[in-house]
């Protein structure tokens, strides 16, 4: 019975690795968004044009977040993507506290810096999918 599960679901894995890019690149898009420009909701604090780190970090997100969603240089974009991500975790959260679940002072809340880190770390390996920008250019790492 697995095994008949398992050739179904196998089909689908393609489409779904592009459901997969497209929403976590729209998703960290919308962080970028929110940071430079306050939409689609206000961050919790203003960033001026230029702020180190913030105002950088958001433009990254904002970039590598569209080009992921298109899947345009998946895997480059994915590469910085999750670099920015790791440094975010052990320069902004793991100081706080060692357990990344939760706000601090229990946890450091670094929750969605380890998520986003590791789920774009698995597109610089997977690419962007089948039905992707990339994929259409006939770029033969896809």
């Amino acid at each position: 019975m697995t095994r008949n599960l398992n050739y179904r679901l196998a089909r689908h894995a393609p489409a779904v690795l592009s459901l997969f890019r497209l929403v976590y690149g729209l998703l960290f898009a919308g962080y970028g968004s929110m940071i430079l420009f306050g939409w689609p909701v206000r961050p919790a604090w203003p960033v001026q044009v230029g702020a180190w780190p913030a105002w950088y970090a958001g433009l990254i997100e904002l970039v590598t977040g569209l080009l992921i969603a298109a899947g345009l240089f998946t895997r480059a974009a994915a590469f910085i993507a999750s670099g920015e991500m790791a440094v975010a975790y052990f320069w902004m959260h793991q100081p706080r506290s060692l357990w990344p679940i939760g706000d601090p002072p229990a946890g450091n809340g670094g929750t969605l810096a380890i998520l986003f880190c590791f789920g774009f770390f698995l597109l610089v390996f997977m690419g962007g999918g089948t039905h992707s920008i990339d994929a259409r250019r006939g770029n033969p790492r896809r």
